[in-house]
């Protein structure tokens, strides 16, 4: 790339240490590893570390499902627990990102459970902060009015832009919203499709392509606002077979993005 030109890494998800090896010789940048037990992800560290070994191949992370949003008691008891024992292995993986999940939706979410959130994400922060570990909250449902606190209260807090659930219980996708209102905090983006809708039944991670997002409009968005952070095709790698092709053109046309494959020596 010439000077001035946008550096944009494009990642998919991994599920098993056989996905890091497929995603590799797709030649994506990177994966990002869906933490659904704790346990099991310790276990599988050493390889994971070493399928990448000499490679440019990088890991992100992604934490698992809250639960309940406004159970507190699961949140603080359960939940809280479980995210500050993963944080000390994403480092030890040498992800420098973990997105979790933490629903803020106003409509759905008490205003008492909002207040406690804002409080629960202080606390991780500062572990990950500990840690070098940069911690994202990911957009569900939620309106930029419903984030826009959140962010005045935690400065270091990212977001990860999920472009799918952007297009939930909304008729226009969220993301334009979001990235004209929270620029500076979307360092990593997710993309999959869907059919709109008005539950999350309808969160149906179609390849792009497939369903009636617009992602001409919000990849030129985002290379509007300069964005050089990670994007990842959050689908199984089959899916992301399917539609990579679709998802580079798209990607280049935007001018965000190079195809650069960034694990070969």
């Amino acid at each position: 790339m010439g000077p001035g030109e946008l550096e944009m890494l494009l990642g998919g998800t991994v599920r098993s240490v056989e996905d890091v090896e497929v995603l590799m010789e797709m030649g994506l940048d990177f994966g990002e590893v869906s933490i659904r037990d704790v346990e099991e992800f310790r276990e599988n560290l050493a390889r994971y570390r070493e399928v990448v070994k000499g490679s440019r191949f990088f890991y992100l992370c992604h934490g698992p499902q809250e639960g309940d949003p406004n159970n507190l008691h699961s949140l603080e008891h359960v939940y809280l627990p479980k995210l500050m024992e993963i944080i000390p292995f994403v480092n030890a993986l040498g992800s420098k990102l973990l997105t979790i999940h933490l629903w803020m939706d106003s409509r759905f979410v008490t205003e008492e459970a909002i207040a406690y959130k804002v409080g629960f994400l202080r606390r991780l922060l500062e572990l990950a902060i500990n840690h070098n570990v940069d911690l994202h909250i990911e957009n569900l449902s939620e309106t930029s009015d419903d984030l826009s606190p959140v962010f005045e209260a935690l400065p270091q807090l990212g977001l990860t832009m999920d472009v799918g659930h952007a297009q939930l219980l909304t008729r226009e996708n969220r993301s334009l919203e979001f990235i004209r209102c929270f620029p500076e905090r979307i360092r990593h983006v997710h993309i999959h499709d869907n059919l709109g809708g008005s539950s999350y039944k309808d969160d149906l991670h179609l390849p792009l392509g497939q369903g009636i997002i617009d992602f001409t409009a919000v990849f030129r968005a985002l290379a509007a606002i300069g964005f050089q952070g990670t994007m990842t095709v959050e689908l199984t790698t089959e899916q992301i077979a399917q539609c990579l092709d679709y998802v580079r053109n798209q990607l280049e046309s935007s001018g965000l993005y190079q195809g650069r494959n960034k694990h070969e020596q």
